[in-house]
């Protein structure tokens, strides 16, 4: 039987095991790596054929997405929250979302790249909602602003920016890239009210989170486009898009509770040490 990593020790054994599942589940292979094995082709390929307006369309697209998301979430702040999960420490309703979220991506591929300002919204809307949902069943209170931020920018953990280059982002140096950004947010809709979602703080903190997510996106347009397989390519794409960020969600808010346990020094020593290989 191995033993724990020295780091780990403070954990109990049956947290150890949770901190583990939730490191595989956030370093898991790239969105990238999954969509190619589904559409059998390198999705670097795929996305060198896009045609300039495509790639527009996904930037445009992914900002009206994420502003529907935060418009959602602004909304539903300090409500009793009818229209989002509630917080009762249960499963998330993972299979529900990715249902939906199939058949959205049906209509997609049947009606390939014209479908996307209608589709992403629809998809993202319904994602952000999955996310919430396991947030809730790890503890997040949904009623709080900085969890409904949180919720956002997993959008902005499943994947690197074009700026990042070819570093070697795991998941800390990922979430950090967002804290700044989800902090400020968070303070300036506390202390100036839900009215602010023009803000500076809040319009960054979108380009910040586009600008990985829009990358995501690029690639599950870029994996429907063979166009034999239309609908059914488009509900399988989109079945392994929402499963991605429903495991980055769950690896996310795992971690967070842990942290409120133990600490956040505590946790990511821990989290670090079960990446050594033993002897190292």
């Amino acid at each position: 039987m191995l033993s724990s990593p020295p780091a780990a020790s403070a954990l109990s054994d049956d947290d150890l095991i949770l901190l583990r599942q939730a490191r595989h589940e956030l370093e898991s292979p790239a969105l990238a790596m999954k969509l190619a094995s589904i559409v059998g082709a390198p999705l670097e390929k795929l996305i060198a054929r896009m045609p300039t307006i495509a790639h527009e369309k996904v930037t445009d697209a992914t900002q009206i997405a994420l502003r529907k998301c935060l418009q959602i979430a602004l909304r539903t702040l300090g409500r009793g929250n009818d229209a989002m999960p509630q917080n009762v420490p249960e499963r998330p309703r993972n299979l529900l979302h990715k249902f939906a979220v199939a058949t959205t991506g049906a209509a997609g591929g049947a009606f390939g790249l014209f479908a996307l300002p209608v589709e992403l919204p629809v998809t993202t809307t319904l994602m952000f909602r999955s996310i919430c949902d396991v947030a809730r069943s790890e503890g997040e209170n949904l009623n709080d602003i900085d969890t409904q931020l949180q919720c956002l920018a997993v959008l902005g953990m499943g994947g690197t920016s074009k700026a990042d280059d070819d570093a070697d982002f795991g998941y800390f140096i990922m979430r950090g890239a967002l804290a700044q950004a989800v902090s400020k947010a968070s303070t300036e809709v506390a202390a100036k009210g839900f009215t602010t979602h023009g803000s500076a703080a809040l319009l960054r903190l979108l380009q910040t989170i586009a600008a990985r997510f829009s990358t995501q996106v690029s690639e599950q347009v870029a994996a429907k486009s063979i166009p034999a397989l239309g609908a059914v390519l488009g509900a399988m794409v989109n079945t392994v898009f929402i499963d991605h960020f429903q495991q980055v969600a769950h690896g996310h808010f795992t971690v967070r509770r842990l942290e409120r346990q133990y600490g956040s020094a505590t946790v990511e020593a821990a989290y670090q040490a079960l990446g050594v290989s033993p002897g190292h």
